[in-house]
């Protein structure tokens, strides 16, 4: 999932959430089983007592305190708040607050963070002999905010309306439009003022608790489909399309307090409906959440470690000038973690424009490429660890022996880059533009060492800066956009949809991705070869036989040059002493924001 969406994803890529008598002691039920999962020493850390890093793997602070405001800050804003339509890692771990899914991560610190367990669902799915059908059953008393029953209609609802017809919402992937049975012909919930639902048959809900998906092939990994917010459920009559992100219906711990006011604030109160004998997740400990938007990033900085401020939103880490400060100063160390992500920092090089149309011209790229000055754009080794291939090293199928453009000390190889480039054409190289979001500076930084690196072989490049809350939408997401505006490279971030090779490259690399809005194959990869490879992968039970198809869509991606890798990223994240029940989580290369209380007012 994509990162700004981390992303992510850990997205990609990237990128949290009555019987109300019942729910103290129910979350704290919860939060014994989230805090038994700490395991080791760390586990009883108390607040102000954490050291560097714990929460990569061991929950700092824990507490079942329930009360006060906890408070997020964010620099640019969502895609959408709207849970079926965001594809950015921040997004889905927040939505969690007020959009139950199906299925989700467990919550737990460590590899544990990607394991499927259920949300709104009894068991995990079943599936037939084949893999073609799966059927989910919801448990019983789950309610919207106005009391009323969620049913399998709503949830089969709010996949139709981001999956199908050409008024579909444009963020988010499009797993189920590409998976399900029997709806070529279905022009989505909008198409009309008739049934809705009416022609849309890979979904069957038999009874108000029941959903049966139809597959069109086996797909062994679907039951991670399934964790996508774009399962929360929408009754039909308060849907208003894209407005609909303006309030939510709540099926959550907690409601929208007023409408979301894009650009400026979106708060949450606590939503009386919530049944916590229906929720084993979310121990929904904070009375209110609020979240300002469009801070910016060096002042997110500063308020978080001055207190103003609980949490930076999105996800990816304080911004360089904070970086060093934190990780040197003795007394703030201790409140910093610093976990390798499963997030890969990249550069999309596009396949289509000229003159990168021509393999060798993008070959000439990476070849000149100083890997080393990449990184330390992204803050050296406390940033991430040099990347030559696509899949992080925590994916089955991830080969880190894969380097087509090898150089002494990752500065480059300008010998090859000149030969690539007098190859296609251009042996006093060429022009192109970068694009990069202009509020995140390790983006700008990066985009500014690939400038300097490229322009050693004659590849002459301007930096055009575009506000991430349309970058991967309206600029970079948006083939048309990049065409016309010569977008050859963006600077570009993507986490997992899920833990595998298929959850993490299909967006990015399957020609059958490409899309005319919120487009993450931004290289416009069309390789037929990986395209079969990723057909091929569905049909696979076997999850060795799959992580070895991965490897061989990683290598040919990169000797086909279409994406750049720069890092795996590792970021430097400060939690305040009076945050709690603070860890990393994997599934979203983040905090775990559905953990997470306080102890001030």
């Amino acid at each position: 999932m994509s990162t700004h969406h981390v992303t992510r994803a850990l997205p990609r890529r990237t990128d949290p959430p009555a019987g109300r008598a019942s729910a103290p002691l129910a979350a704290a039920s919860a939060l014994v089983v989230l805090l038994s999962a700490c395991g080791g020493d760390n586990s009883g850390n108390q607040e102000g007592e954490g050291e560097f890093n714990d929460g990569e793997s061991a929950v700092v602070n824990p507490s079942d305190e329930r009360g006060g405001t906890l408070r997020y800050a964010l620099a640019a804003d969502f895609d959408s708040p709207d849970p079926g339509n965001t594809y950015y890692a921040f997004s889905w771990n927040f939505s969690r607050y007020y959009a139950r899914t199906l299925l989700s991560y467990d919550q737990e610190p460590g590899e544990e963070g990607t394991e499927l367990v259920p949300d709104m669902a009894e068991e995990l799915p079943e599936s037939d002999d084949d893999s073609t059908e799966w059927t989910v059953r919801l448990k019983d008393g789950l309610r919207f905010e106005d009391g009323s029953r969620i049913t399998s209609e709503d949830v089969k609802y709010a996949i139709a309306r981001s999956n199908f017809g050409d008024q579909a919402l444009p963020n988010g992937p499009k797993y189920f439009a590409d998976l399900l049975a029997d709806s070529d012909g279905y022009e989505g919930p909008y198409a009309d003022e008739g049934d809705p639902l009416e022609g849309f048959g890979g979904i069957e809900t038999p009874d108000d608790r029941t959903l049966v998906f139809h597959l069109d092939e086996p797909f062994s990994e679907f039951p991670y489909v399934l964790i996508q917010p774009q399962t929360a459920p929408v009754p039909a009559d308060a849907d208003q399309g894209e407005q609909y992100q303006n309030r939510v219906v709540s099926s959550g711990p907690y409601k929208f307090a007023e409408d979301y006011r894009p650009g400026v604030a979106l708060d949450l109160e606590r939503n009386q409906e919530w049944d916590a004998e229906t929720d084993d997740l979310r121990p929904a400990l904070p009375d209110r959440v609020e979240l300002e938007i469009g801070v910016e990033q060096n002042e997110i900085d500063q308020r978080l470690v001055n207190g103003g401020v609980d949490v930076d939103l999105a996800g990816a880490g304080v911004g360089p000038a904070m970086k060093g400060t934190l990780i040197t100063d003795e007394s703030r160390r201790p409140d910093v973690d610093n976990p390798q992500t499963s997030t890969l920092r990249y550069f999309n090089v596009n396949t289509v424009m000229e003159p990168l149309d021509d393999a060798a011209c993008r070959e000439a790229v990476l070849h000149a490429a100083d890997r080393d000055a990449l990184q330390r754009a992204w803050g050296g080794d406390t940033g991430g660890d040099i990347a030559t291939q696509i899949m992080p090293p925590s994916l089955p199928g991830s080969d880190q022996s894969i380097d087509p453009y090898p150089s002494q000390d990752n500065t480059g190889d300008l010998e090859a880059a000149r030969e690539k480039l007098q190859e296609c054409g251009r042996p006093d190289g060429f022009s192109t533009t970068i694009g990069t979001r202009s509020d995140r500076p390790a983006d700008v930084s990066t985009a500014e060492a690939l400038q300097q690196s490229l322009s050693r072989v004659g590849i002459e490049t301007e930096i055009q800066q575009y506000p991430s809350d349309s970058y991967t939408n309206t600029q970079a997401g948006s083939p048309d956009f990049v065409q016309n505006n010569d977008l050859g490279l963006t600077v570009y971030g993507w986490a997992p949809d899920w833990a595998g090779g298929y959850g993490f490259m299909s967006k990015i690399l399957d020609g059958d991705a490409i899309q005319q809005a919120g487009n993450s194959n931004v290289s416009e990869l069309d390789d037929p070869q990986i395209n079969d490879w990723f057909d091929e992968a569905q049909t696979i039970a076997d999850p060795d036989e799959r992580a070895s198809i991965y490897a061989q869509i990683d290598e040919r991606a990169m000797e086909q040059a279409a994406i750049l890798p720069v890092i795996f990223e590792r970021t430097v994240m400060y939690r305040p002493p009076h945050l709690t029940n603070v860890y990393y989580h994997a599934g979203y290369s983040m905090y775990d924001y559905m953990a997470l209380g306080t102890t001030r007012e």
